[in-house]
């Protein structure tokens, strides 16, 4: 048996909505130019017109900018849901999204009331980054198409299958639309990635993306380009389509449309939580009630679905840009709204210069960072073959078959884990206090199922006192309680906690930050 000490230098925080004005103004700007291409970009690749994403970005800053349990996060449309909502537009048409996504926000809205937050934070990683690496490697065959001026096709396999034909069929010596775009994209991708490894430190904070698509919409206006552009209305006002008549509900009676507000809404409850979990661990503020948190976002969705526009998830991305922007209040995240919304109104006209292949060029690169290898590899070598199989399998199934069968099916492994285990798979969780420090004592099997339970307890943990994990009486422990504690770990640690992990070396050895 070993113990492992966590300690770090103290850091301390200020509250108050205006108590940083300056600094949450100037993060509210990086944000919004963050989250102007890629707000208009998911919109295309989920099949709808860019303004439903720049609704959405509004309504993620206004709305739930004000009532989230996490501060600092910044909700708007997010790349993770791009491709069911594709697959749903093309099925049952852009109107019956509207009162399938209000259904969604009201399953979220019921979920955080009966405080259901911390079930979600139960998913298996595995399964959720599985999953954000199959819909980046769907985001990159689709938007491939819109390189070459054309329209994505119906499926992430047809995509594949028509990538050769597309490349094939250049002809740089009678240059057209689709080479012309095709240059103007690649500009964009080179400009996003030449920007990252060569800004200086006193220009980190201005959006490779942003330039991406700048460069590329000078070329194509300076140069009289033919090639597709945006299309914005002239007044925000028509990008808000309000229901009509008591007709709107309809979609809601057809059974598979309920399946899929459910679906909708478990995987942006899901995706938004793990991003508040990983801002949390970008600073040392106010940490994340997800309870709220999940309830803003419903009704934030809800409003979304009335308004016609995209489903909004808490998005990592602009997340992190607000936190490195020096933001210290959810000032930051509503200003950025109002942003958005000033600039619509104002200059649309602007916004039509932009080519449908630079949002192509800016979803390709995001796209590709989803599929993160990485994540892989450390969850082979922290916890073995199975979780890197569950994320192998989910990742495949959504590339190949759909986002449904992908997730219940790398669920349904994940529960593999708990078989070794099943005749007693409780987890008791002891706490004792002293004048030193608190112990927690764990004992029993430490699996998704008690993650709930040992989520309350060590959320609760003062930030003045050090804590004690004692792993000792625990005999296994799965994949996703061990990156939960990691990181529960790794955030007291970086808030300048002393904290003490004792336990039997096997199951130490699966905690990256204690081993």
């Amino acid at each position: 048996m070993s113990a492992t000490v966590l300690s770090a230098a103290p850091a301390g925080a200020r509250s108050g909505l205006f108590a940083h004005f300056g600094r949450d103004l100037t993060a509210s700007i990086v944000v919004f130019l963050v989250a102007m291409p890629l707000c208009m970009g998911i919109a295309i690749a989920s099949g709808v017109p860019p303004e439903k994403g720049l609704v959405t970005g509004m309504v993620g800053g206004l709305v739930v900018g004000m009532l989230a349990g996490s501060p600092l996060q910044v909700s708007g449309p997010a790349a993770g849901l791009a491709v069911i909502v594709f697959e749903f537009v093309r099925e049952h048409g852009l109107m019956a999204l509207g009162p399938v996504l209000l259904l969604a926000g009201l399953f979220q809205v019921v979920a955080g009331a009966f405080r259901l937050g911390g079930l979600f934070r139960a998913i298996s990683p595995a399964v959720v980054h599985g999953m954000l690496a199959g819909i980046g490697a769907l985001i990159v065959i689709g938007q491939f198409h819109i390189l070459f001026d054309a329209k994505p096709l119906s499926s992430g396999l047809e995509n594949m299958a028509m990538m050769p034909a597309r490349v094939l069929g250049l002809d740089f010596a009678k240059v057209g639309a689709a080479e012309l775009a095709l240059m103007l994209g690649m500009l964009t991708i080179a400009v996003m990635l030449g920007w990252e490894k060569v800004r200086p430190k006193s220009m980190t904070l201005v959006p490779g993306a942003l330039l991406g698509v700048v460069a590329a919409t000078a070329a194509a206006w300076g140069l009289n380009l033919g090639v597709a552009r945006i299309a914005v209305p002239e007044s925000i006002g028509s990008a808000f389509a309000l229901p009509g008549s008591l007709d709107w509900f309809a979609p809601l009676a057809q059974p598979s449309l309920i399946v899929t507000a459910l679906a909708i809404g478990f995987i942006a409850s899901a995706e938004t939580l793990l991003s508040a979990a990983a801002v949390d661990r970008m600073h040392d503020g106010v940490r994340t009630k997800y309870d709220r948190e999940l309830s803003a976002q419903g009704v934030g969705n809800m409003l979304c679905g009335l308004f016609g526009a995209l489903p909004m998830t808490g998005v990592i991305v602009r997340s992190s840009a607000n936190v490195q922007a020096g933001a210290k209040t959810r000032l930051s995240t509503i200003l950025h709204g109002v942003w958005i919304l000033a600039f619509v109104a104002l200059l649309p006209w602007l916004l039509r210069q932009v080519p449908m292949a630079a949002l192509g060029g800016v979803l390709v690169v995001t796209g590709w960072r989803l599929v993160s290898l990485k994540h892989v590899r450390h969850l082979f070598q922290a916890h073995g073959f199975l979780p890197a199989a569950i994320w192998t399998v989910t990742f495949v199934l959504v590339v190949t078959t759909d986002l449904l069968t992908g997730v219940l099916v790398g669920l349904a492994l994940s529960a593999l884990e708990l078989l070794p285990h099943f005749r007693d798979l409780r987890l008791k969780v002891h706490e004792h206090r002293n004048d030193e420090e608190s112990r927690i004592a764990l004992h029993g099997a430490a699996t998704f199922l008690g993650l709930a339970r040992l989520n309350a307890v060590l959320e609760k943990q003062p930030a003045d006192r050090s804590v004690h994990l004692d792993l000792v009486n625990v005999r296994a422990i799965d994949h996703t309680t061990a990156e939960t504690l990691s990181e529960w770990l790794l955030r007291r640690r970086q808030s300048g906690r002393s904290d003490r992990v004792t336990g039997p070396d096997a199951i130490l050895r699966a905690l990256p930050v204690a081993a």
